[in-house]
């Protein structure tokens, strides 16, 4: 757990690349359901963790993705992409393109960096 408040808990997704997600912390199914504190609680979070990533670690784009097929909660995937990741331009759940290792700034400066940001 990286982060949580009364709405929200950010959890950090091992990877190759920058890999958060944001899960409500009542268990709604979808988005809709949501009160609408928790809506702004989500946008206002996905929008400081994207313009983090894209400011810290420079991506090629910025994935956002909530499919909960597998895990039927809200909840929302944050990928910062790079042209030579693993599975660029697939997405992280796709097929593997190639082997490579990023060189990529600290995910822990990172981290404190973001979590200054969001108190």
């Amino acid at each position: 757990m990286l982060y949580e408040n009364k709405y929200i808990k950010i959890e950090i997704e091992k990877s190759q690349i920058p890999w958060l997600k944001i899960f409500t912390q009542i268990p709604y199914k979808e988005f809709s359901s949501c009160d609408l504190k928790t809506k702004e609680e989500i946008l206002k979070t996905l929008d400081i963790i994207e313009e983090t990533m894209l400011d810290f670690f420079k991506p090629e784009k910025i994935n956002i993705a909530s499919f909960g097929n597998y895990l039927p909660l809200l909840h929302f995937h944050i990928m910062a992409r790079f042209k030579n990741d693993n599975f660029f331009p697939e997405p992280m759940w796709g097929v593997k393109q190639r082997e490579n290792e990023l060189k990529l700034p600290s995910f822990k400066e990172f981290y404190k960096i973001l979590l200054a940001k969001l108190d």
